[in-house]
């Protein structure tokens, strides 16, 4: 315990006494609705990493299960926001049930996707320091969550992406939306569309699974039910 204390102050900073980090730790735990003192710094910091892996581990089973993203309203990839228009003419044209496959096949391919994000977070869970976790226990709420989206969105982007572009392609999203936007772009006085449906989709499939990983980090803090190990209740039970 004590050589894990001096290591932490000299992560933190010269300046820092083990005191004032030990300090730190507990005054962290108690904003996480951890048992503070109770605990020892390897508990606590065992204890965000646990939480942190089951929490995303989670989020990425919702997200990828079929109808994973399309049944959730909270993260339900909707029709690009910057062709809006294109949506509502094409309703008001009786095209309704082209538009519903159309956004069907956006969330189906982040389904797919979202399959890929278990062993990144796990990863980036595995190389967590002392000092991010010290930083975690400093931070938001949502501090664990915002510590995973920072180490994972460059890597999952670049998992994300070839697999939405195959998942679109295998959806017939291409046809879907050519067949959308020829009636759309033949309309007199409307501004041609053609957005990039691969970024959009990506961009939204992450967002919707750090949604998702926030809301695991928040259940695991407050609810018993979700506090599913010995760590995890002697950590986050209060």
């Amino acid at each position: 315990m004590k050589q894990l204390i001096v290591l932490i102050a000299m992560l933190v900073g010269s300046h820092a006494s083990a005191q004032n980090v030990n300090d730190l730790l507990n005054q962290g735990a108690a904003a996480l609705n951890t048992k503070g003192s109770n605990l020892s710094n390897e508990e606590i910091i065992g204890g965000l990493k646990e939480a942190l892996t089951i929490g995303s581990s989670q989020a990425g089973k919702m997200a990828s299960k079929m109808d994973g993203y399309l049944k959730n309203p909270a993260i339900k990839i909707p029709f690009p926001k910057d062709v809006k228009d294109v949506e509502t003419t094409l309703r008001n044209m009786g095209m309704g049930k082209q538009v519903d496959d159309f956004i069907t096949s956006l969330n189906r391919a982040a389904e797919d996707a979202a399959k890929e994000a278990t062993p990144i977070f796990t990863d980036a869970v595995k190389k967590m320091t002392i000092n991010d976790g010290l930083s975690i226990l400093r931070g938001t709420e949502h501090a664990a969550t915002d510590y995973l989206k920072s180490k994972t969105t460059d890597p999952l982007k670049g998992k994300f992406t070839p697999v939405i572009s195959k998942s679109l392609n295998k959806m017939n999203v291409a046809h879907y939306w050519k067949v959308l936007a020829d009636v759309y772009n033949k309309l007199p006085l409307v501004k041609k569309v053609n957005p990039n449906l691969i970024d959009y989709t990506t961009g939204k499939a992450l967002d919707g699974l750090f949604y998702l990983v926030a809301q695991q980090e928040a259940k695991i803090r407050k609810d018993p039910a979700a506090q599913v190990t010995d760590l995890l209740k002697k950590v986050f039970g209060g």
